[in-house]
């Protein structure tokens, strides 16, 4: 079912006042396969939302938002060792971690509580804690937005990067996610060094115990969307020639990096931001949060405007004094 002209105000995380031509939810490949003829009928533009946690809408959208309730799982042991999980794209992204947790299947843990869906992880390669979805997706099932068909796609072949896929750029508006694929453990194995994780796990981890410590961390640093509006990690952690860290380093002996390669390593966005004291500077209604300098939140009342001058603002600010260019995480839809 199609509905028109709709308030999406409380459909995204940032929680600006926000309206949409048309919103359709579907439950099946064939849904959205109609929805998709719809829009070409109507010569509507179109677009897939998840929980609209990752997205700033600079106006109201002039087209069809795609919202996937698609929530079928299935999974198949391989070997002795190893499980395949594929899960519909409309899945709450953690209430499937806490899913696979429960059942004992290890990989997802460390992405606990992180906002969105299934579909959108294979897109936006989300990741916290020394793991990234692509480390664990083993295809994405997907179709095509032009003729309608459904593909299988090995993880190998997106493209995958920081928080990037050929989804996000080669493929844009190409493929719809309708399932991922997972490859998990049924064995322990855990990734804990990151951070103060392993601190806080203790020396006899289990999932649960991790996934709780994971949940911890970023409650203390993220605003929770009901209270504070907000699209979470505004920037992306910029990667920079390892000669210009190390000039850099000369004045400010502090600044922390995590290894990329031999040629490059990538300089914490949150560490810059603090270090120039935006915490708790205002635009408007935009404000970087008190706790967290890589997050900007909508104090109640924020415009599209503020939230875009204010994310430039800081931008200009790094890079003036760092020489680094950092670059929006959130999508901003025109």
């Amino acid at each position: 079912m199609i509905q028109e002209n709709i308030d999406i105000t409380q459909r995204h995380t940032f929680g600006i006042a926000t309206q949409a031509r048309a919103w359709g939810d579907y439950d099946s490949i064939e849904e959205l396969r109609e929805m998709l003829r719809y829009a070409q009928a109507n010569d509507l533009a179109y677009m897939p939302i998840g929980e609209g946690s990752n997205l700033l809408f600079v106006r109201n959208y002039e087209g069809l938002l795609l919202h996937s309730t698609m929530t079928s799982i299935n999974s198949i042991a391989r070997g002795e060792n190893e499980i395949l999980v594929q899960a519909g794209s409309g899945w709450i992204w953690d209430e499937f971690v806490a899913h696979c947790v429960a059942q004992g299947w290890y990989g997802l843990e460390n992405l606990s509580y992180i906002p969105g869906t299934v579909g959108a992880s294979a897109v936006q390669n989300v990741g916290a804690y020394g793991v990234e979805a692509c480390d664990i997706i083993e295809s994405v099932t997907v179709l095509d937005t032009h003729t309608l068909e459904e593909h299988i796609i090995k993880a190998t072949e997106c493209g995958y990067g920081y928080r990037t896929s050929h989804f996000k750029k080669d493929w844009k508006g190409k493929y719809i996610v309708t399932a991922v694929t997972f490859r998990l453990s049924t064995t322990p194995q855990y990734t804990l060094d990151y951070g103060n994780l392993c601190q806080m796990v203790g020396d006899t981890p289990s999932l649960q115990s991790v996934r709780d410590a994971v949940i911890a961390i970023r409650r203390s640093k993220l605003p929770e969307p009901c209270e504070l509006g907000s699209a979470g990690s505004f920037f992306v952690n910029p990667v920079i020639a390892r000669e210009h860290y190390n000039k850099l380093l000369e004045q400010h002996p502090n600044m922390p990096c995590f290894e990329v390669d031999e040629q490059h390593v990538k300089v914490p966005a949150a560490w810059l931001i603090d270090h120039l004291e935006w915490k708790g500077k205002s635009l408007g209604g935009a404000m970087v949060y008190e706790k967290q300098p890589l997050v900007i939140v909508n104090t109640g009342n924020a415009k599209p405007g503020h939230v875009v001058q204010l994310a430039q603002d800081i931008a200009f600010s790094v890079f003036e004094n760092f020489g680094i260019i950092i670059t929006p995480e959130v999508n901003y839809i025109y």
